[in-house]
């Protein structure tokens, strides 16, 4: 019986290339819009990834980790007397503007690091070395920054070439690789000293501080000391970035405008599937009768319209998740849009169209329950 199913599905190929179809572009706008909500988000914390902190402290009222409220130069010293902390460092981050030799004008989201640890420094640093930091006006650019910052993207920004922050030199000394900001703006790295001197000047500079805890010692446990002694809000690296992404989620419009995509492609495939396979049942309403007045109990029916239905949900899932798949293979080589696929996307994916699947079957059962072996004798 089982075997005859697939034969009466494989029969009408016009029916079985729409539910496939269908399915397959069900899964595909799922999948793929998803997987850019996702790669969005990763942008949302690109810092923490680019910095690489261990545990983040911050001015209470900041709410993610692109916000900065500006500390005092002395918190660094309040977060390094807390039991536990190992290190302690400075750190500046803001976006400014640059003016290239061209004449035009560009935007980074500049990155102070202290000059005697390095802690936050690029760990991928392709050209040049992360020591030259320490000479006067240098910076280490980004590989998305030496193409954006060029007024030719065919010849990117190269060692040694200069540019202006607030009227200051900037000469670089190292490009680096990141993961690109949420913003779009190119990171660029320079000394801690150095980064006050080009931002414009005010009362208060240090934007968080970055620490460390002691062998042995659970950085979360260590955040919530630092909480309790300065006051200050501390956060381990995972703690600072899901507070991130809930606040991006809360606060902007991104999960709507994707959430929806996503809806339309569930709901396009359901319409689609439902659709196609009643009238595919409707088509094959004789065929079923005689194997009703041949014996076949609606169980049997039932597994039959089940095993059609799923079939074509599996081979357009297939199909769809391995369209999205290689959509992200292509555009990550270009960086844009972002794409990111964790496991747990496709097994979404997985029963948003087995849900598909059985809803469509359901309605086909449905019917060939009521159905009366005689309507094969009927004109």
């Amino acid at each position: 019986m089982l075997n005859l199913a697939l034969k009466m599905l494989l029969g009408d190929k016009a029916k079985y290339i729409m539910l496939i179809s269908g399915l397959t572009f069900a899964a595909l706008l799922m999948t793929e819009q998803a997987a850019i909500f996702c790669g969005i988000m990763q942008w949302c914390g690109s810092t923490l990834d680019n910095v690489g902190a261990p545990i983040w402290v911050v001015d209470p009222m900041v709410e993610q980790v692109n916000d900065t409220e500006a500390m005092r130069d002395t918190d660094v010293g309040r977060v390094r007397s807390v039991e536990g902390v190992a290190w302690a460092a400075p750190l500046y981050q803001g976006n400014l503007r640059t003016h290239m030799r061209d004449g035009s004008f560009k935007f980074v989201q500049l990155i102070g690091i202290d000059a005697t640890t390095f802690a936050g420094a690029p760990r991928d640093i392709i050209q040049g070395r992360l020591d030259d930091l320490r000479l006067p006006n240098t910076v280490i650019l980004d590989e998305y920054g030496s193409k954006k910052l060029s007024h030719d993207p065919a010849k990117p920004i190269g060692l040694g070439e200069t540019f202006e922050i607030n009227d200051r030199e900037a000469r670089v000394v190292g490009i680096c690789k990141t993961r690109m900001s949420f913003s779009g703006n190119p990171y660029l790295f320079t000394t801690y000293d150095q980064a006050v001197q080009y931002a414009p000047s005010t009362r208060k500079m240090l934007s968080c501080v970055l620490a460390g805890a002691a062998p042995g010692q659970d950085p979360a446990q260590v955040a919530r000391r630092i909480n309790q002694a300065t006051g200050l809000k501390a956060y381990t690296k995972n703690e600072f970035f899901w507070l991130s992404i809930w606040w991006y989620i809360k606060n902007t419009g991104i999960p709507v405008a994707f959430g929806a995509t996503v809806v339309l492609g569930f709901v396009v495939g359901l319409a689609i599937s439902s659709q196609t396979f009643y009238s595919f049942v409707l088509e094959n309403l004789r065929n079923l009768g005689a194997l009703k007045a041949m014996g076949a109990s609606d169980g049997i029916l039932a597994r039959m319209i089940m095993l059609q239905t799923f079939t074509v949900g599996l081979i357009g899932y297939g199909c769809g998740v391995g369209l999205a798949t290689v959509f992200g293979l292509i555009v990550l080589k270009k960086g844009m849009p972002p794409f990111f696929l964790p496991w747990q996307l496709p097994l979404i994916t997985l029963a948003a169209i087995l849900f598909i699947c059985w809803l469509a079957a359901s309605l086909g059962i449905r019917k060939i329950r009521n159905l009366e072996p005689a309507i094969v004798f009927r004109g």
